[in-house]
């Protein structure tokens, strides 16, 4: 698995309280706000948001630019890997 990945889902685990979940429960591809999904709703994606700059020095602003990272594991690590670059 790759490293980045894993360690978002443990960050989004320990960080939005989701006791019931493990790391091997998340899909990388799973929609993070949809019942498909994890199931996120409006107060986890601030929560997400501080994780992005806390773990990662990444500030989010732009609402368009959150919503296409916040979509999944998958692109989330994506918004990572370019703003790290």
């Amino acid at each position: 698995m790759d490293t980045l990945r894993e360690e978002l889902k443990k960050h989004i685990i320990e960080e939005l309280n989701l006791e019931d979940l493990q790391v091997s429960d998340i899909d990388d591809d799973a929609l993070l706000f949809s019942d498909e999904g994890i199931g996120l709703d409006s107060i986890d994606a601030l929560e997400l948001i501080v994780l992005m700059e806390k773990y990662y020095g990444i500030q989010v602003t732009n609402p368009g630019e959150g919503k296409v990272a916040f979509l999944s594991i998958n692109s989330m690590a994506d918004y990572i890997e370019k703003r790290r670059a």
